[in-house]
């Protein structure tokens, strides 16, 4: 788990340091607007949206140490390139093929961690796993802006150029250790004893034959299915939050001056970003085993979502820069907490290439808010002068989908085996 941490920590760097780079000179460099600046961050996910469900499915074949491994030396070399940019246009290019080049990781780890994990454990491995998005955007934040700071002409280059040299680098020599390092399945584990690696894989096994024969789901339904389309859109609302938060942040946190008069130092307003996310990292684990605990996952899923989806807004109302960090830190937490439990409603009813290829397809079309969020946040402060109606739509997003994930609930009905009635499933 810590490996798997530390592998996302340094792709979700890679995904968002461009938000740290567009205020701190190349906006102003490259001549982007808003706009531009919105385009450019989230057509990544376009680039993501059209190879996310092939990736997946290649992983489940030919195994997480060789595919993601793959992937990760292609993101890394895109990420180092993105400091040479030298206009406008090549930088939506290089985004748009860092898309590309990173599709299939993050489904894949979800999927990887369906092998390893029972179902009353996994809400938490999850957590722990995805506990490196509040971490990268806290220590990331921090990095990121020292790196700009320290690094303003070294090679003759702007300190955010810099930044994405040395941030692309992690990524193209921790695919050599994850060639060398991971292990694809339980009956594969060295570490662990014979009977360990026995008593894993006979109950994931078990869990996934329960799976298949309660719930039905091969894998053309599980890409075709309106249930598969509902939750990704509610992934999409969380994504919604996530990324407004991640790509506009720092811009917010940089507006306190005209709007409060408080002057920060680059490294500072990065110290400031860390702040919610620092947070979020210990709550989402919190909440994540208070799921396993409870076995409950609509509610852990829809109440944190609801707090992120009406704090956001409120946050740009409050009359000070405290204040409106509180605000800020709670829809960062509710935004987190809420994606760690989410991947234990996809995961409770596929199994095998059905969850491969649906985890794929509701991470594929969830993640269009990536593109979606910065896209409109952006377009609508260059028409209103303001950052408040881009986060009001933000919260009204989030509200939504929390009600969807509520009328879903947690699972289909399955049927019986022994007697094929429908097996109601309400937790």
């Amino acid at each position: 788990m810590p490996f798997l941490c530390l592998l996302y920590f340094v792709n979700y760097l890679d995904r968002v340091n461009i938000g740290f780079a567009g205020p701190n000179g190349m906006n102003e460099e490259l001549g982007l607007t808003a706009t531009m600046f919105g385009l450019a961050s989230g057509i990544f996910f376009l680039g993501y949206l059209v190879l996310e469900v092939p990736s997946n499915l290649a992983l489940h074949r030919f195994g997480a140490r060789r595919w993601l491994a793959r992937i990760m030396i292609s993101w890394g070399v895109i990420a180092t390139a993105m400091g040479f940019v030298p206009n406008a246009a090549t930088l939506v290019v290089l985004r748009f093929l860092l898309g590309v080049a990173e599709a299939g990781f993050f489904p894949g780890i979800i999927l990887y961690l369906t092998y390893w994990f029972p179902k009353a454990q996994r809400a938490k491995a999850v957590a722990m796993f995805m506990a490196a998005v509040p971490v990268s955007s806290a220590i990331g934040a921090t990095v990121s802006s020292v790196l700009i700071d320290a690094g303003d002409g070294l090679f003759g280059l702007s300190g955010w150029r810099v930044m994405f040299l040395v941030e692309g680098v992690p990524a193209i020599l921790l695919a050599a250790a994850t060639w060398f390092y991971l292990t694809d399945r339980p009956e594969k584990a060295a570490w662990l004893t014979a009977d360990e690696r026995r008593w894993l894989a006979d109950t994931m096994a078990a869990e996934r034959a329960e799976t298949e024969q309660t719930h039905h789901w091969p894998l053309r339904k599980a890409l075709t299915h309106p249930r598969i389309l509902a939750l990704a859109f509610v992934y999409f609302g969380i994504s919604y939050g996530l990324y407004a938060l991640g790509f506009f942040l720092p811009s917010i946190i940089a507006g306190f001056e005209q709007q409060f008069g408080t002057e920060l130092t680059t490294v500072e307003a990065g110290l400031v970003t860390a702040v919610p996310y620092a947070v979020a990292a210990v709550a989402m684990v919190l909440w994540a085993a208070h799921g396993d605990r409870t076995g409950e996952r609509v509610w852990h899923v829809a109440l944190p979502m609801l707090l992120g989806g009406v704090s956001i807004p409120i946050a740009l109302y409050l009359g000070n820069p405290f204040s409106a960090m509180v605000a800020v830190t709670c829809c960062a937490v509710g935004v987190c907490a809420a994606v760690a439990c989410f991947w234990t409603l996809p995961s409770g009813f596929l199994a095998g290439a059905a969850a491969a290829g649906g985890i794929a397809l509701i991470n594929s079309l969830g993640n269009i808010s990536g593109f979606a969020a910065p896209y409109i946040t952006g377009a609508l402060r260059d028409l209103t002068g303001s950052q408040r109606t881009g986060m009001w739509v933000v919260g009204v997003v989030m509200v939504v989908a929390a009600v969807v994930v509520v009328v879903l609930r947690a699972t289909p009905a399955g049927r019986d085996e022994g007697t094929g009635r429908r097996v109601e499933h309400a937790d």
